[in-house]
C-alpha cells in the first residue's frame, strides 16, 4: 500500500506487524489510554542496593525475551549499555529487545550480540557508526523502529514500546534510588530521555558510580520509581558528550547560509520580545543562533525561551538575558551540564515534555522558529535525516520531526551540493519529516519557500532575500554536479520508520553492496 506521502508500505512486516500508514502530520488522532506498570511495596528496612549487575539480573529475574531500555545522555562516551549487554551474554540470556534512545559508534558491542543471539531486536530513535552499517546490510532478522524522541515517549507512554527492565546511567543516586545528572565524576546534564522508561518500565534500575548520602538533591528521578541500585566503576565519560558537530562552523559556505536564515527568521518577524527557538547543534545551526543572537541584541529583544538539546551558546544567551529560560531534554557540552545543576532557570523536562504529540500539551508546540539540518530535501520539501546517499543508515529523526511539527516556522539549511551530490531530490529515498511541516529551505544559491506559505514568500520577497523556486535550485545543483544515479536497495526491510503518532512514513530496505 501507499501513505500520503506516496511511499510503498507492506501492509504487514515481519518483526513488526500490521502497518498503520502515515496520513498526515496531525491527521492520526489517539485511541489508546495511558499504560500502567506494577503497583509495588518496599518494607521499612528492606534494601534496594545490590553488589553488581550480575545480581541484578538473577534478583529481576531478567530472562529471555525482555525488553530492556537505556538512554544516550552520554552519547558516544557511554557506559552501561556495554556492561548490562555482556552480563546478559554471560549468563546465557537470548532474543532481548534493546530498547536505546540512540545507538553510537560506543555500541559496536552490540553486533556480537546481535550474531550471537542476545539481541534479536532494536527499537531506537538515531543510529550511526558499525551498528548502523551492520543493520543496513541486513544482520537483524525483525526491522529496527526508528522513532521520534516525542514518538518515543508516546510509544512507552502508551503502551506501545512495553519495557520489562529499564536501565538508567545515574551520574549521581543514593541507597534509596534518587537520581539526578548534574552530581558526580560522570555528570551528564538533564536526564530527559530516560524519565519515561523511568515512569512505565516494569522495573527500573539506577546504575552510578557515584553514591551520595539519603536523601540526594537535587532529584530528577525520584526513589519511588527506582526498585533497584547499583554501583559500577564507570557509568560513561562526559567527555563522549561532546562532538564536533557542536560548534559554530567557519566555513564560508556555511556562514553565508546562516546569515541567510537568520534574515530569513528577521523578515518573518520573529525577533520581538517573546520569541522562542531552538537549533540543531550542527555547525550551521549554532551560526544562525550567533547571527540571530546579534539581531536580538540590536533591536533590544529578550525572547521567552530556548529548547531542545542545550549547548554551551544557548546558555551564554540565557547567563546574557537573551532568553528567560531553556527547556532542556538533553546537554551537548559541558557549558550546558554546569548550567542546569545551578541555574533555577535551566529547565530539565522529560522527552514526553518536550515532544510527545499525545498529551496536553509538548513544548515544541510553543516554538516560533526551529532550524534544522537536511540529508536530502525533495521538490516537495520533504526531508530525509535517516539514509546516507548510499542507502546505509547513518542518523534518525531524533527531535526533527517533532519540532518541525510543531514550531510555527521550520527552516532546513542545508549546502546545495553535498560530497558532490545535489541536496535536492526529485524524491528523497528516505521520507523522515514530511514535507507539510517544513516551510523554509536555505541554500548558499538561494531561498526555496513551501508553496503553503505564500504569506511567508512574500515576506522575504520584501525583505530583499534571494528566494527562488525548489525546483529551480535543484536545476542549478544539477548543472554544476549533474544528477546522481539512482540507490539500488534489496527488498528486505530492515528499519521502520514511525512518524511520531506512530503510523509508518517510511521503510528502509537492505542496502546492495
Amino acid at each position: 500500500m501507499k501513505n500520503t506521502l506516496n511511499r510503498e508500505i507492506p501492509e504487514t512486516i515481519a518483526g513488526y506487524g500490521k502497518v498503520k500508514p502515515y496520513a498526515g502530520a496531525f491527521a492520526t488522532a489517539p485511541d489508546m489510554g495511558r499504560q500502567a506498570p506494577p503497583v509495588k511495596r518496599i518494607i521499612p528496612g528492606e534494601s534496594k542496593l545490590l553488589a553488581s549487575l550480575e545480581e541484578v539480573f538473577l534478583k529481576i529475574p531478567v530472562t529471555d525475551g525482555m525488553t530492556l531500555s537505556f538512554h544516550h545522555h552520554f552519547r558516544n562516551g557511554d557506559g552501561v549499555v556495554n556492561q548490562v549487554l555482556a552480563v546478559a551474554a554471560k549468563l546465557g540470556i537470548k532474543n532481548l529487545k534493546v530498547a536505546l534512545s540512540s545507538i553510537f559508534p560506543v555500541h559496536k558491542p552490540l553486533i556480537d550480540h546481535i550474531k550471537n543471539g542476545v539481541v534479536t531486536a532494536l527499537d531506537t530513535n538515531y543510529m550511526s557508526g558499525p551498528v548502523a552499517e551492520a543493520v543496513s546490510a541486513g544482520i537483524l532478522e525483525q526491522p529496527v523502529v526508528l522513532r521520534t524522541h516525542g514518538g518515543r515517549a508516546r510509544a512507552i507512554e502508551c503502551g506501545q514500546l512495553k519495557i520489562d527492565v529499564a536501565f538508567i546511567a545515574a551520574p549521581a543516586a543514593d541507597e534509596y534510588g534518587n537520581v539526578n545528572g548534574v552530581q558526580g565524576p560522570a555528570a551528564c546534564g538533564s536526564l530527559g530521555y530516560s524519565l519515561p522508561d523511568a515512569e512505565y518500565a516494569d522495573c527500573v534500575v539506577a546504575v552510578t558510580d557515584y553514591l551520595v548520602e539519603y536523601p540526594l538533591s537535587p532529584v530528577s528521578i525520584p526513589q519511588t520509581r527506582v526498585d533497584y541500585v547499583v554501583t559500577v566503576d564507570q557509568v560513561g565519560d562526559p567527555k563522549g558528550i561532546v562532538s564536533g558537530t557542536t560548534r559554530i562552523t567557519k566555513d564560508p559556505v556555511g556562514l553565508k547560509i546562516a546569515a541567510t536564515a537568520a534574515r530569513v527568521i528577521q523578515a518573518a518577524g520573529m525577533i520581538k520580545d517573546g520569541f522562542s527557538f531552538q537549533t540543531g547543534a550542527g555547525g550551521a545551526s549554532l551560526a544562525a543562533a550567533h547571527f540571530v543572537r546579534k539581531m536580538m541584541e540590536e533591536a533590544n529583544v529578550t525572547g521567552s525561551f530556548a529548547l531542545g538539546g542545550i549547548t554551551g551558546y544557548m546558555v551564554e544567551m540565557l547567563e546574557q538575558g537573551l532568553f528567560k529560560k531553556l527547556i532542556d531534554v538533553q546537554g551537548f557540552d559541558l557549558e550546558a551540564i554546569r548550567s542546569i545543576a545551578a541555574n533555577p532557570n535551566h529547565l530539565e523536562v522529560s522527552a514526553g515534555f518536550y515532544a510527545s504529540p499525545y498529551n496536553k500539551g509538548c513544548a515544541v508546540n510553543k516554538l516560533d522558529v526551529v532550524i534544522l539540518g537536511a540529508t536530502e530535501i525533495d521538490t516537495d520539501f520533504n526531508v530525509n535525516v535517516v539514509t546516507a546517499s548510499d542507502g546505509v543508515i547513518m542518523g534518525g529523526s531524533g527531535g526533527h520531526s517533532d519540532a518541525a511539527a510543531g514550531a510555527r516556522i521550520t527552516i532546513v539549511v542545508a549546502n546545495l551540493i553535498r560530497g558532490r551530490l545535489p541536496i535536492i531530490m526529485d524524491r528523497v529515498l528516505t521520507a523522515t519529516t514530511p514535507g507539510e511541516t517544513i516551510d523554509v529551505l536555505v541554500t548558499e544559491r538561494g531561498v526555496a519557500v513551501n508553496p503553503r506559505r505564500p504569506e511567508l514568500k512574500a515576506q522575504l520577497l520584501a525583505a530583499g532575500l534571494p528566494v527562488k523556486e525548489i525546483v529551480e535550485l535543484k536545476q542549478l545543483a544539477e548543472k554544476i554536479s549533474g544528477v546522481p544515479a539512482p540507490v539500488v536497495t534489496g527488498e528486505k526491510v530492515v528499519a521502520v520508520i514511525e512518524y511520531r503518532d506512530g503510523t509508518i512514513i517510511d521503510v528502509v530496505r537492505q542496502t546492495r553492496r
